[in-house]
C-alpha cells in the first residue's frame, strides 16, 4: 500500500557551461539512479540542459538547437520508464525565448512550463535573453520532435488520483504572489522549483525560510533543485541547493558547496497535506476567492481554466512498507534545538490559563493532590509559577498528599519533599480508614483488588480535594494529562474531575521534558532538583494496588495499557491528520523498527497496543465529553468544546 506517499527527488548534476550533450548524459545518470530507488518525480535545476550561466550564448541559435536536440534524446532515454523527469531548458516559441521546465515521462514530453518572473536586477539579466510566461500567447508547436502546447495558463500534472503537482522556476518563488499560490489553490499537492540562485552571505537561510513559509502557506510539498558545481564562477558562485519540504517542515537537504553531484530523495505525504487542507477553512476560502476571480494570479489566461496534464501509470514502491523519510517516534516532543524555548512557551500557556481563571473568580487559593508522580508534579510546578507571576503567596497553594493502600515510601517522600522545598502549604490526609469504611458500607471485600477497589480510592481522594477547596474558598487544580484522557485512563468523577485542568492537553511523553526543564533551568535549590529528577525516574503508576514485598511499585500503568510512547504516537496521527489505522501502523513500524539500529518494539507489540488505543479511544469518550476547562498548548486537544466533538457511542468496528 502507498498510504498516500509520493517519492520525489531533487537532483544536482555536474554541468559544463553550454555543453548540452555532456549535461544530458549527467542528467540521464541521475534518472537511472532515481528510477532504481523507485522515485516517481525527479526535478533538475533551472536550465540544466545548457547550464544557467551561458549569458549571451542564449542568443546563439546553435545553443538553442543543441538544447532541443538533447531534450529529444533525453525523452528517448525515458522510454519504458514511468519516472517523471522535470528538467530546465531554453525553449524557442515564435519570437520568444522562454526559460522553461520540461516535463518528460516514458518518452513523451507532457508539458513545457515557462518561467513567469524574470529577475533583472543586480547580478541578474534574464530579460536580456528570455521572455516571461506573461508574454506567451497559447500556441501548439513542434518541440524536440513532439507536438507541445506553450501557454501562460496554470498547468498541473496529475498522477492518477493520488497526486497533482505544479512547477515554478527560481525567481517565481521570490515574487510577492508566486505562481505556486494559484497552483496550490487549483489543486497542486506538490510544487517543483527549478532554480539557479547564487550564494551570498545570509541568503541561504533566507531562502530556506522562504521555501518553508511557502510550503506551509500553500500546504504543499515543495521540491527545490538549485544548480551547483560546474556553473560559471565568472562573477557569482552557485552552491548547489536541493531541499524537500512538506507543509513547512524540512524532509531532506543537500550539502552546499559540494563538488560532487547530489540527489536528495524523500517521500511526501500527500494524504497528510490533503487532510490539512480539508480542515483549514482559510485554504478553502482562498479557493473560493480564486473561483470568483478575486485572488491574485500571475498567469496570463484567456479564461480561468487550468490545464490538467495526465501522467501515465504509477510506480509501485510501497509493497514492502519502505519509506524514505524520517518519522519522529515522539511527535509531541520539540526538536532539541527548540526544547528550552518550547518548554518555556508551554509553561507560559499553562500559567496564563490558570492565572486568568484565578483572577476572574478572585481566588488566591489552589488545592492540588500531590502523589509524587509526574502529572501532579507538573501541575504543582504550574501553580507555583502562576502564583509567583501574580505576586500571590505560595502558601495559598495547598498541596495534599493522600497515602493509600498502594502508596510507596519513594513517592510519599518525593511528594513531601517537593511541597516543603517549594514553600507551599503541606497537608497529609491518609485515605485508608475512609476507604475501608466505604468498603464496609457497600459490602466490598478488601482483598478483592478489582476496579471497585481502585476507583474507590480515586474518588475518595477527589472528594477530599473538593471539600478542602470549599473549606478554603479555593479551586481544585486537575493533574490528568492528554494521554490519559485519550485512553480514558482515569476514574470517572475521580481524578477525571477538577475545577481547572492545567495538564489537559499535555501528553505524557512531553510531561517528562517539562519537568526536566524545570529541574535543569528554573530550580536553584539542590533538594528540589534532586526530587524532580527522582520523580522522572519513578515508574508511572496510580498506586492503587499494594506494593510488592520489597515496598516497590507493583502496579505499573504501561504494563496495563501499553507504552505511552506508542499511544502518544497513535494519538498524534489519529487526531492531527485523521490517518487510517493501517497508515498509523505503517508509520509506527518505520519509526520504531525500520529506522532504528535496535528495534524499540516488535510489530506484534505495535499491533496489540494500536488495537488497545482504538478500542479505548472510542469507548472512553464519555469521560472526555464532560471535561473541566483547561488550556490547549499544542496541535492536539481532546476538549469537547474545541477540537473533539465526538459522539460517546460511536462504533469502533471499522477502525480495528
Amino acid at each position: 500500500m502507498r498510504h498516500g506517499f509520493v517519492r520525489v527527488a531533487a537532483a544536482i548534476p555536474r554541468v559544463r557551461v553550454a555543453d548540452c550533450e555532456y549535461n544530458r548524459q549527467e542528467i540521464e545518470s541521475f534518472i537511472d539512479k532515481a528510477d532504481k530507488q523507485n522515485v516517481e518525480i525527479v526535478v533538475f535545476p533551472e536550465l540544466a540542459i545548457t547550464s544557467y550561466t551561458c549569458q549571451d550564448l542564449f542568443h546563439q541559435q546553435r545553443l538553442i538547437e543543441a538544447a532541443e536536440r538533447e531534450i529529444a534524446n533525453l525523452a528517448d532515454f525515458t522510454v519504458g520508464k514511468e519516472i517523471i523527469v522535470v528538467v530546465g531548458a531554453p525553449v524557442a516559441c515564435g519570437p520568444l525565448l522562454l526559460n522553461c521546465g520540461v516535463v518528460i515521462q516514458n518518452g513523451k514530453i507532457l508539458a513545457v512550463v515557462p518561467k513567469t518572473f524574470l529577475p533583472n536586477y543586480r547580478e541578474f539579466y534574464e530579460k536580456r535573453w528570455f521572455s516571461s510566461a506573461l508574454d506567451v500567447r497559447p500556441a501548439t508547436m513542434s518541440y524536440a520532435g513532439q507536438p507541445v502546447t506553450i501557454t501562460g495558463r496554470p498547468q498541473i500534472m496529475q498522477i492518477g488520483e493520488r497526486c497533482r503537482f505544479g512547477i515554478e522556476i527560481c525567481e517565481d518563488l521570490w515574487a510577492p504572489t508566486p505562481p505556486s499560490n494559484t497552483l496550490a489553490l487549483e489543486g497542486a499537492d506538490i510544487i517543483l522549483n527549478l532554480s539557479a540562485s547564487d550564494e551570498l552571505i545570509g541568503k541561504h537561510e533566507y531562502l530556506k525560510t522562504l521555501i518553508a513559509q511557502q510550503s506551509a502557506r500553500t500546504i504543499t510539498g515543495y521540491v527545490y533543485s538549485g544548480c551547483g558545481f560546474g556553473e560559471s564562477t565568472q562573477d557569482v558562485v552557485y552552491g548547489g541547493n536541493a531541499m524537500i519540504y512538506e507543509d513547512g517542515c524540512l524532509l531532506a537537504e543537500a550539502d552546499r558547496f559540494s563538488f560532487d553531484p547530489q540527489m536528495m530523495i524523500a517521500d511526501i505525504d500527500v494524504e497528510k497535506l490533503r487532510s490539512e487542507r480539508r480542515t483549514n477553512s482559510t485554504f478553502v476560502s482562498a479557493q473560493t476567492l480564486l473561483d470568483k476571480g478575486m485572488a491574485s494570479s500571475n498567469f496570463n489566461t484567456d479564461n480561468n481554466d487550468t490545464k490538467i496534464i495526465v501522467c501515465c501509470a504509477e510506480k509501485s514502491h510501497f509493497a514492502d512498507n519502505s519509506l524514505m523519510r524520517y518519522v519522529n517516534p515522539d511527535p509531541f516532543i520539540p526538536a532539541s534545538d527548540m526544547m528550552k524555548a518550547s518548554c518555556e512557551e508551554i509553561f507560559n500557556i499553562q500559567t496564563a490559563g490558570l492565572a486568568k481563571r484565578l483572577t476572574h473568580i478572585r481566588c488566591k487559593t489552589a488545592v492540588v493532590g500531590i502523589s509524587g508522580g509526574l502529572d501532579s508534579t507538573l501541575a504543582l510546578l504550574v501553580c507555583v509559577k502562576t502564583f509567583d507571576k501574580l505576586g500571590y503567596d505560595r502558601k495559598g497553594i495547598i498541596g495534599i498528599t493522600m497515602p493509600g493502600f498502594g502508596t510507596t515510601d519513594r513517592t510519599y517522600n518525593n511528594a513531601m519533599s517537593m511541597m516543603q522545598t517549594l514553600g507551599i502549604t503541606v497537608r497529609e490526609i491518609p485515605i485508608r480508614d475512609a476507604v475501608i469504611q466505604h468498603f464496609k458500607d457497600i459490602g466490598h471485600d478488601i482483598s478483592n483488588h478489582d476496579v471497585t477497589y481502585e476507583n474507590s480510592q480515586a474518588r475518595e481522594r477527589t472528594q477530599i480535594l473538593m471539600d478542602v477547596a470549599n473549606q478554603v474558598n479555593g479551586i481544585v487544580i486537575g493533574t490528568g494529562d492528554l494521554s490519559e484522557l485519550a485512553l480514558g485512563w482515569a476514574t470517572y468523577n475521580g481524578d477525571h474531575m477538577s475545577m481547572y485542568g492545567v495538564n489537559a492537553s499535555v501528553p505524557k511523553t512531553l510531561i517528562k521534558y517539562l519537568v526536566r526543564y524545570v529541574a535543569d533551568n528554573e530550580t536553584s535549590d539542590a533538594q528540589t532538583r534532586s526530587t524532580l529528577l527522582d520523580v522522572l525516574d519513578t515508574p508511572i503508576s496510580p498506586e492503587l494496588i499494594p506494593a510488592d514485598k520489597d515496598g516497590n511499585i507493583k502496579q505499573k500503568t504501561e504494563d496495563l495499557v501499553g507504552p505511552y510512547q506508542l499511544h502518544d504516537f497513535f494519538l498524534y496521527y489519529f487526531m492531527r491528520y485523521g490517518f487510517r489505522p493501517e497508515k498509523i501502523r505503517m508509520l509506527a513500524v518505520h519509526a520504531f523498527i525500520k529506522q532504528q539500529e535496535t528495534p524499540l518494539y516488535s510489530e506484534e507489540t505495535i499491533d496489540k497496543w494500536l488495537n488497545t488505543f482504538l478500542r479505548r479511544f472510542f469507548t472512553q469518550q464519555f469521560k472526555r465529553s464532560c471535561l473541566p476547562d483547561g488550556p490547549k498548548v499544542g496541535s492536539v486537544s481532546l476538549s469537547p468544546r474545541g477540537d473533539l466533538r465526538m459522539p460517546t457511542d460511536a462504533s469502533y468496528a471499522a477502525f480495528l
